[in-house]
């Protein structure tokens, strides 16, 4: 193979009128069954958004990183996220296959770059799907408490969160129980989404309409007690709470009309959230002074801190309740993209197949629940979200720049939705997005750097020979 060959191997690119109806390999008849409607993928959405990032993360950052401007934070982490949901949902409406991210790159930017994202968020949903469980934790200890009920330190958290913690033995338990809801098959999950998102918003709302009236000017004073700087390190890190809707396009191959609804369902449920988040934000940093408030369970002990313990117990079970379906969305999101990975032959094909009845992935559904159990019953969320946020914010910048890509090379290819301002907004994206990233903490990108360098081994060992575009007679100058 000459070295112009091997190159352009590296980039060989799958064809997009060929995305949609080919199955790939390791795909069993039938594959993946469509179930999900407009309102369940965009409850999927907004489930996948709101979560631990408002109930667990708003107070953490507000505490030790932006003091009352931890809405700003939101806000300009909204903004770069926008930009990126923007061309998720151009993509969306175009190539309605499992995968997102990894599938959009593997249609316009080549397999390197695919194999790169995809091998991405395997670790970055993995992670969130650890991250709201360790918060879920939080709740539950916060919960049983109010009652009485003291368990013994050692279950209570990951090693160096408190005195005599262990391991998050709550967190373990709440990876492990949503693979097993996910294995039920997509329909009872989502129906299991639809309500437990009623219930989150509902809360939320009711955060928002009972702590107005305990706002106190004085506690939005100084606003920004760390700089500018503290509200760009938080933004990096909330950035983890305006994202959900890349996870919630992976289920495309199980929407009833992908095309159509899911553009609808990513804009419907970023709009959605972000509102809530400038709510919800507004009240908790006016209840409580910043330096008071309780980076584990936030909202809740804001409003204990008032006198309204019985409201405070009440948030507590709906945050637990509420947060569960951001575990549930990522959670799919992983398994899709291991799925469509595999089917592609860029992992083994055995992680593609799936169950005969509920035609869901479950091998990898269980596999990922694990590794997520193992992340949440050992570290911290704050090394935890860390980690998450490198990866999708790579992302981002990926599909952002992928759909700059697509839109001058084949403007021909019909598209059901298409983002404003070409090629402002996903320049924009590119920018925030690259912008956010520089304010992480080294040593995510040291994690990140090993699993990318896993990654290549894995790619340049297995993945390149075994994908099945390597197996094709077509040449790859035929793909695109």
């Amino acid at each position: 193979m000459t070295t112009t060959s091997a190159r352009r191997d590296l980039f060989r690119r799958k064809p997009i009128d060929q995305v949609e109806d080919d199955p790939g390999a390791g795909s069993p008849p039938g594959g993946l069954a469509r179930h999900l409607g407009l309102w369940q993928l965009t409850a999927i959405g907004v489930g996948g958004i709101i979560g631990a990032g408002i109930f667990t993360l708003a107070g953490q950052v507000a505490h030790q990183t932006a003091g009352p401007a931890v809405l700003i934070s939101f806000l300009v982490a909204g903004v770069a996220s926008a930009a990126a949901a923007l061309s998720y949902a151009e993509f969306a409406g175009m190539i309605p296959k499992a995968g997102s991210a990894y599938t959009y790159g593997y249609a316009v930017l080549g397999e390197l770059v695919a194999w790169f994202i995809g091998w991405d968020l395997l670790l970055e949903y993995t992670a969130i799907v650890a991250v709201v469980a360790i918060g879920i934790s939080g709740y539950v200890g916060f919960l049983l408490g109010q009652v009485g009920l003291d368990l013994p330190a050692w279950m209570l958290g990951a090693p160096g969160t408190g005195h005599g913690h262990v391991v998050d033995v709550f967190a373990i338990a709440l990876c492990l129980l949503t693979a097993f809801v996910l294995t039920r098959g997509i329909r009872s999950a989502a129906r299991f989404e639809f309500v437990a998102v009623g219930i989150k918003v509902a809360l939320v709302v009711l955060i928002v309409v009972l702590g107005v009236f305990h706002i106190r000017a004085a506690n939005y004073h100084p606003y920004f007690p760390h700089g500018f700087g503290g509200v760009m390190t938080g933004a990096a890190t909330v950035f983890f709470a305006v994202f959900g809707y890349d996870a919630m396009s992976t289920a495309a191959e199980e929407s009833k009309d992908a095309r159509k609804h899911m553009p609808k369902a990513i804009l419907l449920s970023l709009g959605i959230a972000m509102v809530l988040y400038v709510l919800a934000t507004l009240v908790l940093t006016g209840m409580q002074r910043y330096t008071e408030i309780d980076p584990a369970s936030g909202f809740a002990t804001a409003f204990a801190s008032v006198g309204l313990g019985g409201v405070a117990d009440v948030i507590a079970v709906g945050a637990i309740i509420g947060i569960v379906t951001v575990l549930l969305t990522f959670l799919l999101g992983v398994s899709r993209v291991w799925f469509s990975m595999s089917r592609d032959g860029l992992l083994p094909a055995w992680f593609a197949k799936t169950d005969p009845k509920r035609h869901v992935p479950t091998r990898v559904t269980l596999i990922a629940g694990a590794a997520a159990a193992v992340l949440a019953g050992l570290l911290p969320i704050g090394t935890v979200a860390e980690l998450t946020n490198i990866g999708i914010l790579l992302a981002f910048v990926v599909v952002c720049s992928a759909v700059v890509v697509l839109r001058y090379r084949r403007p021909e290819i019909p598209r059901q939705f298409r983002l404003p301002l070409m090629p402002v907004v996903p320049v924009i994206g590119v920018m925030a997005s690259l912008w956010l990233v520089t304010f992480l903490q080294w040593e995510t990108w040291v994690r990140f750097g090993v699993w990318f360098a896993i990654g290549l081994g894995v790619y340049f060992g297995y993945s390149r020979r075994h994908s099945v575009l390597a197996t094709q007679e077509a040449p790859p100058s035929s793909a695109g």
